[in-house]
Formats: structure tokens, sequence, C-alpha cells
């Protein structure tokens, strides 16, 4: 397979901010990009598919609506996510779809997506992994729970569980969340 001129950049790529933005911007003033970022993000064998991950989530601040081409594909491989770099900006992603979904109307999510987005936020939730990604799985999942009536008290359970093990980041969006539940 050929290595494009934009993956052999992802070698570029650090985790500072305005370095993760310039390599989106190069993404969002060549939107052709995009497909290969997404594909990217997803070949989880590549050193540099966090990487990609970490520049989609900046693509999708401001252009979330580029996804909704690529929903299928983005929804169904998020679980094949084990790298924790790759799963807190996607984690992020998913929590940015279910509001745009639910708060603005701008994305429709099939009814898949959405089970999938459920599925994949319930199970970072309960595993060992760091806090960012349960951070944002608590919050989609909250907002989830609006509409499907037996997300709350599953995630209420899981919480109220971990609660006492995790740290005081993780309690703090727990506090948040649970508030807002009750």
């Amino acid at each position: 397979m050929m290595v494009t001129e934009f993956q052999k950049n992802l070698d570029y790529v650090t985790g500072h901010r305005a370095n993760r933005q310039k390599y989106a911007n190069e993404v969002l003033s060549n939107p052709i990009l995009f497909l290969e970022l997404i594909r990217l993000c997803f070949q989880v064998s590549d050193k540099n598919a966090s990487k990609a991950c970490w520049i989609l989530e900046f693509v999708c601040y401001q252009k979330l609506e580029w996804l909704t081409a690529h929903l299928n594909f983005f929804c169904s491989n998020i679980k094949n996510l084990k790298d924790e770099s790759s799963i807190r900006p996607i984690a992020k992603i998913c929590q940015l779809l279910v509001l745009s979904h639910y708060k603005k109307k701008e994305i429709q999510l099939s009814e898949k997506h959405l089970e999938q987005i459920i599925e994949n936020s319930f199970d970072w939730l309960i595993n060992d992994i760091k806090v960012a990604p349960k951070a944002y799985s608590m919050r989609t999942l909250y907002i989830l729970g609006q509409h499907y009536d037996w997300i709350h008290p599953e995630l209420k359970t899981i919480i109220t569980k971990d609660f006492p093990n995790h740290s005081a980041a993780y309690k703090a969006v727990a506090k948040e969340v649970l508030k807002k539940i009750k």
C-alpha cells in the first residue's frame, strides 16, 4: 500500500494543541483528505492511528457534519479501538454527535448508530481506562438517557458503584451527572 503525503505528515503530529490544530486545518482546507483521515483513525495497527483520531476530533469541532456520510463506518468501527490515545478523542466525537443529534438536530443518527455509541460508551465507562473517556461517556449516556429510559438507572448504578475508587476529576463529572439524573 502506498503511503500518502498526509500519512507521512502524521509522523510529525504531537499532542500539543497548536500542532493538532495545524494538521486539522490542513484537512479543513482540503476536504478531500477527510475520508483518508477517518480511515486512518481505525487502522488500529498503524502507529499513527491515534494521531489521526486527535486530528479528527479537532476537525469535528468545526465540521462535524462532514462525518454524516461516514457514520456507518465510524460507528461500526468504534469497538475496534484499544489504544487510549484513540479512545479519548473518539469518545469526545461521540458526545458531539449525540449533542448534535438531540440538542441541535443537525446530525441524524440511526437507531443502529445510537446503539453502537451506547454500547461503546458503557464499555468505556466500566473498563479500566483513563478518566477522560469515562467523563465523555458519562455525559453522552446522560443525554441518551433522556431518550432511552433504561440508561439513567444503569448509568447511576455504575457511577455510584465506581465513585469511591476514582480520581477527583471522575468524581466531579460523576457528581454533575448524578445531580442531573435525580
